[in-house]
């Protein structure tokens, strides 16, 4: 069994992070996002994987080159304008010719990728959809199925009324397992998605369809800044589960710092006496003055921190400079480069 990661989105959600780092490989805890969802196809026993890029991929495949590094075969197929997400998969089709686990290239989980597939198996199934249930599903698409776990509809971004007269709240998790015959589904050549063409297509087709729902796993969609900064407050609170946290990166703390356990602080930073680091996810070679406060925030590489400056629920990209007692306040997202004076706010 394969394994296709559809990561060719620009990312237009998540910026201004994304306007340099396609959103595929934006650090999430100073690793590469992709390698959470290769690690669990990977515990599944999936090494054979196909990554379908459109925005940027020369960054992505240097990054993580073929994949040996993290015990899997990686390939990647560019395609030549955005297809969509069935279109992507139809691209992909030469690559993928055997029952392949389709995964959106920007959902977060924890979940066991092999109980999905040997669900799809058992029950004799063309595609299953992983479903999740949310508190308010109006955003996304509702997906409705009967005791058998068959699926009978989508109603893509219902009103509450809606919701409310459905009673469900399962919503599209975006992980399928789909056998080859869906391919027959979809036209070659053409901008298609599996939500508002392949799916229908399924269904109308009386093709065996059926759910999986994730009931106890994390999920996440880290598709704008803010799911992406609360997604490192669930990794640091403990919310993820089965993913090993990486502290061992060698920096120079001073004695006189603080930085509480549950922080993770990459490799060659400065830490200088007085500073505060809280519940927060610094990248490799940041530089952080005395005095200043980082607390429930994310830095990216090579960011430098001037004394007596405050970040606090926000996200800091790569290389920018803030100011002596500068105030970045909660839901401050800077794209790299961003230079704050002394004294400033945001």
């Amino acid at each position: 069994m394969q394994a296709l990661i559809l990561a060719g989105g620009k990312g237009t959600r998540l910026r201004p992070l994304t306007v340099y780092t396609p959103k595929p490989i934006v650090p999430v805890l100073n690793r590469p996002f992709l390698l959470y969802q290769i690690e669990i196809l990977a515990r599944a026993g999936i090494t054979e994987i196909v990554l379908s890029l459109s925005y940027q991929p020369d960054k992505i495949e240097d990054l993580l080159g073929d994949g040996s590094d993290y015990g899997v075969k990686l390939r990647y197929i560019t395609e030549p304008s955005p297809m969509g997400t069935g279109g992507a998969y139809k691209f992909a089709a030469d690559a993928i010719r055997e029952t392949t686990v389709v995964f959106n290239g920007d959902i977060l989980t924890d979940v066991d990728i092999s109980s999905i597939i040997a669900f799809h198996r058992e029950i004799k199934s063309e595609a299953t959809i992983a479903l999740v249930p949310v508190e308010d599903p109006s955003a996304y698409g509702l997906v409705e199925t009967n005791a058998e776990h068959r699926v009978l509809r989508f109603l893509e971004k219902p009103k509450p009324e809606e919701i409310a007269k459905t009673g469900i709240n399962t919503i599209n998790a975006g992980i399928y397992v789909l056998d080859p015959s869906i391919l027959d589904l979809i036209p070659k050549g053409e901008n298609c998605s599996f939500e508002y063409n392949v799916f229908p297509s399924i269904l109308e087709r009386q093709k065996q369809f059926y759910s999986y729902i994730l009931k106890e796993n994390y999920w996440r969609d880290l598709g704008n800044p803010k799911s992406y900064l609360e997604a490192h407050h669930d990794f640091l609170g403990g919310s993820i589960k089965g993913f090993k946290i990486d502290r061992s990166a060698v920096s120079d703390i001073a004695t006189a710092a603080s930085v509480d356990k549950t922080s993770v602080i990459g490799a060659g930073c400065v830490i200088k006496p007085n500073a505060r680091i809280i519940k927060s996810s610094i990248g490799p070679g940041v530089h952080i003055e005395e005095r200043a406060v980082i607390e429930n925030s994310v830095i990216w590489s090579h960011s430098r921190v001037s004394s007596s400056a405050e970040v606090r629920n926000a996200v800091i990209g790569r290389s920018c400079h803030i100011g002596r007692n500068v105030m970045v306040n909660e839901g401050a997202v800077l794209g790299d480069k961003t230079m704050l004076p002394d004294y400033s706010q945001t």
